[in-house]
Protein backbone atom coordinates (compact mmCIF):
# COMPACT_ATOMS: atom_id res chain seq x y z
CA UNK A 1 0.00 0.00 0.00
CA UNK A 2 2.93 2.39 0.85
CA UNK A 3 4.49 1.96 -2.74
CA UNK A 4 1.12 2.40 -4.20
CA UNK A 5 0.43 5.70 -2.50
CA UNK A 6 4.45 7.05 -2.62
CA UNK A 7 3.60 6.26 -6.67
CA UNK A 8 0.29 7.92 -6.70
CA UNK A 9 2.14 11.26 -5.19
CA UNK A 10 4.66 11.46 -7.19
CA UNK A 11 2.47 11.11 -10.32
CA UNK A 12 0.51 14.25 -8.60
CA UNK A 13 3.74 15.72 -8.05
CA UNK A 14 4.02 15.43 -11.96
CA UNK A 15 0.91 17.14 -12.41
CA UNK A 16 1.47 19.73 -10.60
CA UNK A 17 4.65 20.72 -12.41
CA UNK A 18 2.70 20.47 -15.53
CA UNK A 19 -0.01 22.68 -14.12
CA UNK A 20 2.23 25.43 -13.06
CA UNK A 21 4.47 25.30 -16.33
CA UNK A 22 1.34 25.81 -18.36
CA UNK A 23 -0.20 28.50 -15.97
CA UNK A 24 3.46 30.48 -16.35
CA UNK A 25 3.36 29.71 -19.76
CA UNK A 26 -0.60 31.03 -20.40
CA UNK A 27 0.32 34.26 -18.05
CA UNK A 28 3.32 35.03 -19.42
CA UNK A 29 2.02 35.11 -23.03
CA UNK A 30 -1.09 37.28 -21.94
CA UNK A 31 1.29 39.99 -20.39
CA UNK A 32 3.16 39.82 -24.02
CA UNK A 33 0.29 40.01 -25.93
CA UNK A 34 -1.09 42.70 -23.92
CA UNK A 35 2.14 44.91 -24.14
CA UNK A 36 3.16 43.88 -27.76
CA UNK A 37 0.20 43.43 -29.46
CA UNK A 38 -2.91 45.38 -27.94
CA UNK A 39 -4.69 41.48 -27.30
CA UNK A 40 -4.79 38.90 -24.82
CA UNK A 41 -5.35 34.98 -24.97
CA UNK A 42 -8.91 35.21 -23.92
CA UNK A 43 -8.88 31.63 -21.87
CA UNK A 44 -5.58 32.42 -20.22
CA UNK A 45 -7.27 33.74 -17.16
CA UNK A 46 -9.72 31.32 -16.49
CA UNK A 47 -8.07 28.00 -17.39
CA UNK A 48 -4.97 29.62 -14.84
CA UNK A 49 -7.38 30.01 -12.23
CA UNK A 50 -8.81 25.88 -12.60
CA UNK A 51 -5.51 25.02 -12.75
CA UNK A 52 -4.53 27.37 -9.42
CA UNK A 53 -7.20 25.49 -7.75
CA UNK A 54 -6.23 22.31 -8.84
CA UNK A 55 -2.73 22.68 -8.12
CA UNK A 56 -3.36 23.80 -4.91
CA UNK A 57 -5.49 20.21 -3.96
CA UNK A 58 -3.32 18.01 -5.29
CA UNK A 59 -0.11 19.83 -3.59
CA UNK A 60 -2.39 19.32 -0.03
CA UNK A 61 -2.54 15.71 -0.62
CA UNK A 62 1.25 15.45 -1.37
CA UNK A 63 2.11 17.51 2.05
CA UNK A 64 -0.82 15.43 3.57
CA UNK A 65 1.30 12.25 3.10
CA UNK A 66 4.45 13.55 3.68
CA UNK A 67 3.26 15.46 6.92
CA UNK A 68 4.87 18.76 5.48
CA UNK A 69 1.69 20.70 7.07
CA UNK A 70 2.96 22.72 9.68
CA UNK A 71 1.38 23.05 13.00
CA UNK A 72 2.04 23.50 16.63
CA UNK A 73 3.29 19.86 19.04
CA UNK A 74 4.20 21.96 22.05
CA UNK A 75 1.62 19.46 23.88
CA UNK A 76 2.09 16.41 22.13
CA UNK A 77 5.53 15.89 22.08
CA UNK A 78 5.68 16.20 25.74
CA UNK A 79 3.31 13.05 26.40
CA UNK A 80 4.66 9.47 26.34
CA UNK A 81 4.27 7.14 23.58
CA UNK A 82 0.70 6.48 24.55
CA UNK A 83 -0.70 9.93 24.50
CA UNK A 84 1.24 10.50 21.40
CA UNK A 85 -1.32 7.64 20.00
CA UNK A 86 -4.57 9.03 21.54
CA UNK A 87 -4.04 12.43 20.14
CA UNK A 88 -2.83 10.80 16.82
CA UNK A 89 -6.11 8.95 16.43
CA UNK A 90 -8.13 12.23 17.42
CA UNK A 91 -6.14 14.64 15.13
CA UNK A 92 -7.04 11.87 12.26
CA UNK A 93 -10.34 11.30 12.97
CA UNK A 94 -10.96 15.12 13.36
CA UNK A 95 -9.56 15.23 9.65
CA UNK A 96 -11.12 12.04 8.11
CA UNK A 97 -14.39 14.42 9.19
CA UNK A 98 -13.43 17.18 7.83
CA UNK A 99 -12.78 15.07 4.77
CA UNK A 100 -16.19 14.02 5.04
CA UNK A 101 -17.46 17.36 4.86
CA UNK A 102 -15.42 18.66 2.09
CA UNK A 103 -15.60 15.48 0.03
CA UNK A 104 -19.34 15.48 -0.26
CA UNK A 105 -19.88 19.59 -0.28
CA UNK A 106 -17.47 19.25 -3.45
CA UNK A 107 -19.41 16.33 -5.05
CA UNK A 108 -23.02 17.98 -4.49
CA UNK A 109 -21.37 21.11 -5.90
CA UNK A 110 -20.05 19.30 -9.06
CA UNK A 111 -22.99 17.14 -9.36
CA UNK A 112 -25.07 20.47 -9.19
CA UNK A 113 -22.77 22.06 -11.92
CA UNK A 114 -22.99 19.27 -14.41
CA UNK A 115 -24.93 21.42 -16.88
CA UNK A 116 -23.30 24.55 -16.53
CA UNK A 117 -20.20 25.88 -18.68
CA UNK A 118 -17.45 28.11 -17.97
CA UNK A 119 -17.81 31.09 -19.10
CA UNK A 120 -14.81 31.16 -21.28
CA UNK A 121 -13.67 27.53 -22.15
CA UNK A 122 -17.43 26.21 -21.76
CA UNK A 123 -15.46 23.23 -20.16
CA UNK A 124 -18.28 21.73 -17.36
CA UNK A 125 -18.51 23.77 -14.36
CA UNK A 126 -18.42 20.30 -12.13
CA UNK A 127 -14.87 20.13 -13.05
CA UNK A 128 -13.78 23.14 -11.22
CA UNK A 129 -15.48 21.37 -7.77
CA UNK A 130 -14.10 17.70 -8.58
CA UNK A 131 -10.67 19.00 -7.31
CA UNK A 132 -12.34 18.93 -3.92
CA UNK A 133 -13.87 15.16 -4.31
CA UNK A 134 -10.02 14.38 -5.69
CA UNK A 135 -8.57 16.20 -2.44
CA UNK A 136 -11.06 14.24 0.20
CA UNK A 137 -10.65 11.03 -1.32
CA UNK A 138 -6.75 10.87 -1.48
CA UNK A 139 -6.67 12.07 1.97
CA UNK A 140 -9.04 9.96 3.05
CA UNK A 141 -7.29 7.22 1.81
CA UNK A 142 -4.01 8.14 3.47
CA UNK A 143 -5.35 9.07 6.90
CA UNK A 144 -6.79 5.56 7.11
CA UNK A 145 -4.02 4.08 6.15
CA UNK A 146 -1.60 5.67 8.98
CA UNK A 147 -4.35 4.39 11.38
CA UNK A 148 -4.22 0.92 10.12
CA UNK A 149 -0.63 1.23 10.44
CA UNK A 150 -0.98 2.82 13.51
CA UNK A 151 -3.00 -0.07 14.94
CA UNK A 152 -0.47 -2.66 13.77
CA UNK A 153 2.25 -1.38 15.77
CA UNK A 154 4.10 -0.12 12.24
CA UNK A 155 4.33 3.94 12.86
CA UNK A 156 7.39 4.91 14.77
CA UNK A 157 7.69 7.47 17.59
CA UNK A 158 8.81 10.32 15.35
CA UNK A 159 5.70 9.41 13.12
CA UNK A 160 3.57 10.21 15.96
CA UNK A 161 3.64 14.08 15.66
CA UNK A 162 2.62 14.90 12.28
CA UNK A 163 3.70 17.88 12.09
CA UNK A 164 6.59 20.39 11.19
CA UNK A 165 7.45 22.93 13.58
CA UNK A 166 8.42 25.29 10.90
CA UNK A 167 9.25 26.22 7.24
CA UNK A 168 12.57 25.99 7.79
CA UNK A 169 12.89 22.33 8.77
CA UNK A 170 14.11 20.38 5.93
CA UNK A 171 11.44 17.20 5.38
CA UNK A 172 13.72 14.78 5.79
CA UNK A 173 15.24 16.75 9.24
CA UNK A 174 16.61 13.85 11.87
CA UNK A 175 14.43 13.91 15.14
CA UNK A 176 15.77 16.29 18.17
CA UNK A 177 17.49 15.26 20.77
CA UNK A 178 15.55 15.98 23.99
Amino acid sequence: MKKLIDTYCRLLGWAIVACLAVMVVLVFGNVVMRYVFNSGITLSEELSRWLFVWLTFLGAVIAMHERTHLGTDMLVSRLGVTGKKVFLVMGHLLMLWACWLLGTGAWTLASLNTESRSPVMEAPQSLFYAGGVVFAASSTVILLYDLWRLLRGELSEDELVGVRESEEEPIDAPARVK
